[in-house]
């Protein structure tokens, strides 16, 4: 039987300040609703530039508490005003000098679910994240929402197939990974891993990817988010490499059962044989 959701994603390029970024994204999530789509996720510390391509202890300032601070709130509203399931990548203060790179879940009525903080965090030239970020800490929580089950991931967390399994354990049906990669070192990963990690773990991803060069660095983010289902196999056509784009696909969950009755790979694991793999 059918299980067909309609979910959104949007990509978009660092407009110079938070408030318009903020407004931005606002209207991305009236846009997504007008067009039907009942849940959206927005990109990696979506209210900002992507400020890891400095060290600069400035951009502390753009943390704040979740969900007591005044983004989590003003989304809380939206999404209620909407009915419409959010996921919103964020830069959090737990408290001075604790800071995570961290998105928040707010249901369709507007309640706030929780949080997923990234866990892999890299520290290589123009990607400077443990000058602002220290590792993730609440494991790989899995969201009953108004749409199902959701899991979220985060950008350098894509390279590592561990998380991707947990979250497949815990009953994950779509995971989202918000993120801000550029041209060059990683291009070539974009469209192979996620559709690996679908196919898998036996659900669907969604991955997003600013556009755009900013001030701050020559990173050049090339888009090309996207939908793709536990066959690896894109759900529509991939967003633009260099324009904003809000990206609405259909998605039948059902799909998620076919495919793991034909595989059972859930069945076939050995855990009891995996422990080397948690050695230090």
């Amino acid at each position: 039987m059918s299980r067909v959701i309609r979910a959104a994603i949007f990509q978009t390029a660092w407009t110079g300040d938070k408030e318009s970024m903020i407004q931005v994204h606002e209207q991305a999530a009236r846009d997504a609703a007008a067009q039907g789509a009942q849940v959206l996720c927005f990109q990696e510390l979506f209210y900002g530039p992507y400020f890891c391509q400095v060290q600069d202890k400035a951009f502390y300032e753009y943390a704040e508490q979740i969900p007591e601070g005044p983004i989590v709130r003003r989304f809380q509203a939206l999404a209620k005003e909407l009915g419409l399931v959010l996921v919103l990548p964020m830069y959090e203060e737990e408290q001075p000098g604790v800071l995570y790179n961290t998105a928040a879940v707010i249901d369709a009525d507007g309640s706030y679910l929780g949080k997923y903080r990234k866990h892999h965090i890299p520290q290589v030239p123009g990607f400077w994240e443990k000058f602002y970020f220290r590792p993730g800490n609440v494991g790989w929580p899995v969201f009953d929402t108004a749409v199902g089950k959701i899991g979220v991931y985060i950008c350098y967390d894509r390279h590592f197939p561990e998380g991707w399994r947990a979250l497949g354990l815990e009953g994950a049906e779509i995971v989202f990974n918000p993120s801000a990669t550029s041209r060059g070192l990683s291009r070539y990963l974009w469209q192979l891993e996620q559709p690996a990690a679908a196919v898998a773990n036996e659900y669907f991803i969604g991955a997003i990817n600013r556009v755009g060069v900013e001030d701050l660095g020559d990173n050049d983010f090339y888009g090309t988010s996207y939908f793709v289902d536990p066959e690896a196999q894109f759900v529509g056509e991939v967003a633009s490499d260099k324009e904003t784009e809000l990206v609405v696909r259909d998605l039948d969950l059902a799909k998620l059962r076919e495919v793991r009755d034909r595989w059972q790979f859930y069945r076939d694991r050995r855990p009891e044989a995996y422990s080397p793999l948690t050695a230090p």
